[in-house]
């Protein structure tokens, strides 16, 4: 399976902020919207960082309650990986796993088109194993 089928399914929808966002704004929409990470981006959409549950915990957990007035841009992740519509599971896992992230910003000519989440990885893995198990029970009962 490749990531435009899964967002066929999922849908395109992002939450994005600007970087001038506060993190109690951003930690806001998390909780709200109950996602794990916002995706930054520029005025045409590109990406600029991504913000996650984590990054809010850990720079609440060193620098106390005062830092959610601070910008998006003091703590987001810059060297935001993406991938392509045209990507497969095996390369999500794959990256998502080296990079140990949850979320892939999904991007085409640089613009921000959707997001794939772990949960949707699995999701959609589990959905292909079953349907190979389906597949090789039907071989079987067959010979």
């Amino acid at each position: 399976m490749i990531v435009s089928a899964i967002l066929k399914v999922k849908g395109r929808e992002v939450e994005t902020a600007p970087s001038t966002a506060t993190l109690m704004q951003i930690a806001d929409t998390l909780a709200k919207r109950r996602i794990g990470a916002v995706v930054v981006v520029d005025d045409d959409r590109r990406v600029a960082g991504i913000v996650s549950e984590r990054d809010i915990i850990r720079v609440l957990a060193k620098s106390g309650p005062q830092v959610l007035s601070s910008p998006a841009s003091s703590v987001m992740t810059r060297n935001v990986i993406s991938c392509g519509e045209t990507d497969t599971l095996d390369q999500l896992m794959n990256a998502m796993t080296t990079g140990r992230f949850r979320h892939l910003p999904v991007t085409k000519d640089g613009v921000l088109v959707g997001i794939v989440s772990i949960g949707d990885v699995v999701k959609y893995h589990l959905s292909e194993v079953q349907m190979e198990a389906s597949a090789m029970k039907a071989y079987i009962a067959q010979t």
